[in-house]
């Protein structure tokens, strides 16, 4: 069925303190919730029933500008949390927790992996997953400023300003390991960065039944891009053009020559936008006329979109639908793949349902 003809809500299901990111758990029905103040609560998407506080991490948090708790996951047997934040010296921190039953071994507390930050307060990126190789992906801005001033977006060497890729089981460097197929394991560049050229990464998400990698990523002024990076490889090694691409355009010198251009921008003055909010490919059961189709928004226009890959190219579709609110930062995805989105203004909680 052709996009054009779908028509698309959001159907409320709760509402919690400034969500800034929903995770599932394998094993669990519940969706998991960060709010961007420092707590992480569950959420029951059959009754709407919020959790208390399962962690606290507001005694050491920064939450000015873009920074707070801004992600967080599960490994994929389930057994353990893993929380993205800004502790109180504004760097950017992944800590891990070990579940029991429904609840967090707070005790078990440890840090994986800590970036260094510039003092900046915004594009601080954030978002974590595992992917479909089991591996911990983390999405990291350029460390602010404008136009990249600290040079991150084209470094080999920062982690900022890309996707780094790690197993926190391994262990073999300490707190966590570099997957052998990381494109500069061996050398060249930091062991842990996946890709380059991005300015702020505000949410990944890999296709559950292809695999294939999608990145929302900020632009500038101008223009806000989504990246498509297909399974086969993930982009690994991939430049993204930042600084010296904004979307499909020109903003800081010509294209490097390993540039990998977006799968579709849109410009703030077309589309009342300014910050993307990237989703998730539909695989759920719910929606038929809809799988296959990336659903993401923007913060300003807070409007659900929608691509769809094809032979003939991609279409778009502009669903309208809003969420109480607006603000819409984030995406989840339930266990069953139904989509949600976050609105960080009102602290709604919307599933993707039929109009």
């Amino acid at each position: 069925m052709p996009l054009a003809s779908i028509v698309l809500a959001f159907h409320e299901i709760a509402s919690v303190s400034a969500p800034s990111d929903l995770a599932a758990r394998s094993g669990s029905s519940l969706l998991y919730v960060s709010e961007r103040g420092g707590t992480v609560r569950s959420v029951d998407p059959a009754t709407g029933a919020v959790s208390a506080v399962l962690v606290d991490l507001r005694p050491d948090l920064a939450t000015d500008g873009e920074r707070g708790l801004l992600g967080l996951t599960f490994s994929p047997d389930g057994t353990h949390l893993y929380v993205s934040f800004n502790p109180a010296d504004g760097n950017s921190r992944i800590d891990e927790f070990t579940m029991s039953a429904n609840a967090v071994d707070l005790a078990s507390r440890r840090t994986v992996i800590t970036v260094q930050q510039p003092n900046a307060s915004n594009h601080k990126g954030g978002h974590i997953t595992f992917g479909p190789d089991a591996m911990l992906w983390w999405g990291l801005g350029d460390g602010g400023g404008q136009g990249d001033p600290f040079g991150n977006g084209q470094s080999l060497n920062s982690l900022l300003g890309g996707l780094i890729r790690i197993d926190p089981a391994g262990r073999t460097n300490g707190a966590y390991s570099v997957p052998a197929g990381n494109p500069w394991a061996g050398g060249g560049g930091a062991p842990e960065k996946w890709l380059r050229g991005l300015r702020n990464p505000w949410r990944f998400s890999f296709d559950r039944s292809t695999g294939d990698l999608w990145i929302g990523d900020v632009g500038q002024n101008a223009w806000e891009e989504i990246d498509f990076l297909a399974a086969a490889g993930r982009g690994a090694g991939a430049n993204l053009g930042w600084p010296l691409r904004e979307g499909t355009h020109q903003y800081n010198g010509a294209p490097p020559a390993d540039n990998v251009e977006p799968i579709y921008d849109y410009a703030h003055s077309n589309e009342n936008g300014c910050s993307i909010s990237g989703g998730y490919v539909y695989r759920g059961n719910a929606l038929p006329e809809l799988r296959g189709t990336y659903l993401f928004s923007d913060y300003c226009s807070s409007r659900l979109r929608g691509l769809r890959r094809g032979s003939g190219g991609v279409e778009y579709r502009d669903f309208g639908a809003q969420l109480r609110g607006n603000g819409i930062v984030s995406f989840g995805q339930g266990p069953d793949g139904e989509l949600y989105a976050l609105s960080i203004n009102s602290g709604a909680i919307g599933r993707v349902v039929l109009g």
